[in-house]
């Protein structure tokens, strides 16, 4: 029989300890702290993440049942409610923002050789987006959506290959989605893949003049001249494919170099989409599948808000909707990358729920895993997105 250690002692061996250690002191995380440290803090939330608890209370209730066994999670301090509470209130949030960070460049080097074809074989591919969650007003006075509602937004900007989010900003409701690419750094020869909410000629044209490439759609009343068209295999769903020049009295001053514009029916859907790009090389029905390709994020921010704790809140303060919101990025980007370093097949959903089960268990972790049977099960979630498959 194991006597080992406890499953979630092996999962957080994939934390860099150092690098965490390092994120905390920059903020001075456990300035004046005797027991209960930033590492104690970061590791309970991670196990409220992954084992789907409701409320402080909750996680207080389970892990007092399970005293003996803290010190063998790696939780060296007393867990209350209290405790976890002002922490989460206290504690900078940039402390596990700067964290995620450290553990998103590990998972870009896990999962960079997903292939999107010969042409895009040295591409960085990104997809922009944003997603709401409601709360309410009377707790979050803060999150100011609308009059009578309250919301914040997760603008995200995800690596298409392993469908890593890189960038997210937490931010109220009601800020406009095309403001956060002021805050985006334009990373030269990158791809970046939005939908019309981030149609803004001026913002286009600083990528453009950064030397990175857009690809979007346009709007329905779009004024523009061609000015070349050029020939394409109709059989393959393209209409047209075509150079023009915005003819707009302000669009064609914020954005006075040639675009590219591409038509396509979907042979899916039936729908006929539009394009919108400055990269003149690649084939137009590349495009049109790279953007099919932003279609991961939407089913990225379905899949957390289904298996993360980020719709219901551990606390009502700024900083503890932050903390929580980060640290389960954080858990989310250890679970994949412990599927990647022990060469799992499962898909997240599988492990995640195995995970929920047995963290108090003695098991080799990959014993564990290896039991779950994921080619005989049903996936209740088969319609959905399943990750890193």
């Amino acid at each position: 029989m194991y006597a080992g250690r406890t499953i979630f002692a092996q999962v957080m061996d994939v934390l860099p300890l150092r690098r965490f250690h390092t994120c905390v002191k920059r903020y001075r995380g456990n300035r004046k702290v005797r027991d209960f440290t930033c590492l104690d803090q970061f590791r309970v939330m991670a196990f409220a993440q992954l084992t789907y608890r409701e409320s402080l209370r909750d996680i207080e209730a389970c892990l007092r049942a399970m005293q003996p066994k803290l010190y063998h999670m790696g939780i060296r301090g007393p867990v209350s409610r209290n405790t976890l509470a002002n922490a989460n209130h206290q504690r900078d949030w940039r402390i596990y923002a700067d964290f995620a960070q450290v553990l998103i460049g590990r998972a870009r080097q896990l999962y960079a050789d997903e292939d999107f074809g010969d042409e895009l074989h040295q591409a960085t591919l990104y997809a922009l987006d944003a997603s709401t969650i409601d709360l309410c007003l009377s707790l979050f006075p803060w999150a100011h959506s609308r009059q009578t509602k309250a919301a914040i937004k997760l603008h995200t900007l995800m690596d298409l290959r392993g469908s890593i989010p890189v960038f997210i900003h937490i931010s109220e409701g009601k800020l406009h989605d095309v403001n956060v690419l002021d805050l985006l750094t334009v990373e030269a020869g990158a791809f970046y893949i939005m939908d019309r909410g981030y149609l803004d000629f001026e913002r286009l044209f600083s990528i453009h003049q950064g030397q990175a490439f857009f690809i979007t759609r346009p709007k329905s009343n779009l004024q523009y001249r061609r000015r070349y068209s050029h020939s394409v295999d109709k059989t393959t769903g393209l209409i047209c494919d075509q150079t023009v020049v915005l003819t707009g009295f302000y669009p064609s001053q914020k954005y006075p170099e040639p675009l590219r514009r591409i038509r396509f029916n979907d042979p899916d859907t039936g729908k006929r989409l539009t394009f919108l790009t400055n990269h003149f090389g690649l084939p137009a029905l590349t495009i049109a599948r790279l953007y099919k390709a932003r279609w991961r994020i939407e089913l990225f921010f379905k899949w957390i808000k289904q298996h993360l704790r980020i719709k219901a809140f551990y606390g009502t303060s700024v900083n503890a909707v932050k903390t929580q919101i980060w640290i389960a990025i954080s858990t989310y980007l250890l679970v994949a990358i412990l599927k990647k370093e022990l060469g799992l097949k499962q898909n997240l959903y599988t492990l995640l729920q195995v995970l929920s089960v047995s963290l108090f268990e003695k098991t080799p972790v990959l014993e564990a895993f290896s039991a779950a049977d994921s080619t005989t099960a049903e996936d209740p979630f088969h319609n959905q997105l399943s990750l890193f498959d």
